[in-house]
């Protein structure tokens, strides 16, 4: 087994990274004969210790792990998005990456580029939707913790006031505060939930900011889109209750941190990998849930009441089984239409695409 690790990627002068001095040599001497396949997979964040970017360097590891010498691995982290992203990812294959992870929206148009001029390489750009002939885009039904979450909400908030910090107003994220919203609402109908965005994936002041912000307005619980610790530690430091998000985050809130959302993408790497390995890998659009592993709830914090635990528990086996839907109507936006009737669920299409927030939610969407 042959895994290559490259150092942290830091900005140079300017804001620009120095992708060239980022990539390093393959570390180790790979068999000629046994010709492992070369992966590698770009970070938009630093790894950390929790977050999007770490839950999939624990899948790195595990996929390096489960296959031996039959890859080798490397990363580059903490890479803008953008031109520094196309940079790093031509990079990677000319220094000879075979299959290429790009776990980011902000990195599909750089690896649509790419992959134009590479079409040999494969690659798997991770939360985009453009596909192509060598390019096959992964995602996940994140919603379904997220309306999980907001039963628990629900139930823990004394005020029925609480908040959330979102990132960025694409699709997915407003499927997780619509879903969060939702799940509140069935439990509480008079709840309210006050948005705070601060565009941006990570930024710890920023959120750290919007989460003081939330807390002067009252709330008593907060939920977050963001890849950072500093809502989940603000918690902890104001005694505010926290859903949190892509890892477990307990060790961050202890006292208050609930439960998260935590992602798991191991199998799936494994799975890819195979496939590549097997001659049948297709380019498509693969959408995992609770279901399949992807999600799962992190160990729910003893402050939650036993029959609370058991109905979340319940309803995850009902998401995973498909009885029950977060997005099963009626469900009404801000402005009282009807985006899902009642007795209906909401399409592949609608969901995919969605650009609303529900009723219940305190907030605006940002003007494009």
């Amino acid at each position: 087994m042959t895994i290559s690790i490259l150092p942290r990627v830091r900005r140079g002068l300017g804001g620009m990274t120095l992708a060239a001095a980022a990539m390093g040599a393959w570390a180790g001497t790979a068999s000629a004969a046994a010709q492992p396949l070369r992966v590698c997979f770009l970070y938009s964040n630093p790894i950390g210790e929790s977050g999007w970017t770490y839950q999939h360097e624990l899948a790195r590891k595990e996929l390096a792990a489960a296959m031996g010498d039959k890859i080798t691995t490397r990363y580059v982290e903490n890479i803008a998005e953008g031109p520094d992203a196309e940079r790093v990812i031509r990079n990677f294959v000319q220094d000879g990456c075979q299959l290429v992870f790009t776990p980011s929206f902000g990195f599909m148009e750089p690896t649509m580029k790419v992959a134009r001029t590479a079409p040999k390489v494969i690659f798997m750009n991770g939360s985009g939707y453009k596909t192509a002939a060598n390019v096959g885009v992964y995602n996940a039904r994140y919603y379904e913790g997220r309306y999980l979450e907001g039963v628990i909400a629900g139930h823990m908030s004394k005020t029925g006031v609480v908040g959330y910090v979102g990132a960025f107003p694409i699709p997915e994220v407003l499927q997780g505060v619509n879903a969060f919203a939702q799940g509140m609402r069935s439990v509480n109908p008079k709840a309210q939930l006050r948005l705070i965005w601060v565009n941006a994936w990570y930024d710890p002041g920023k959120e750290r900011d919007a989460a003081n912000a939330l807390v002067k307005l009252g709330v008593d619980t907060m939920a977050y889109a963001t890849s950072g610790v500093s809502i989940v530690t603000t918690g902890e430091e104001k005694g505010v209750y926290t859903l949190g998000y892509y890892s477990d985050m307990s060790k961050f809130g202890p006292r208050t941190n609930l439960t998260s959302v935590v992602q798991t993408w191991g199998s799936y790497y494994i799975q890819v990998v195979q496939d590549v390995l097997a001659g049948r890998w297709k380019p498509g659009n693969v959408m995992g849930g609770m279901r399949e592993g992807m999600i799962t709830l992190a160990p729910l914090n003893p402050a939650i009441p036993a029959d609370v635990r058991e109905k979340v528990a319940k309803m995850g086996q009902d998401i995973a089984q498909g009885r029950l839907d977060p997005f099963a109507g009626p469900v009404l936006d801000q402005e009282g239409k009807v985006r899902v009737p009642a007795g209906q669920t909401i399409s592949a299409a609608d969901l995919a695409n969605m650009n609303y927030l529900v009723q219940g939610v305190e907030g605006l969407l940002p003007k494009p």
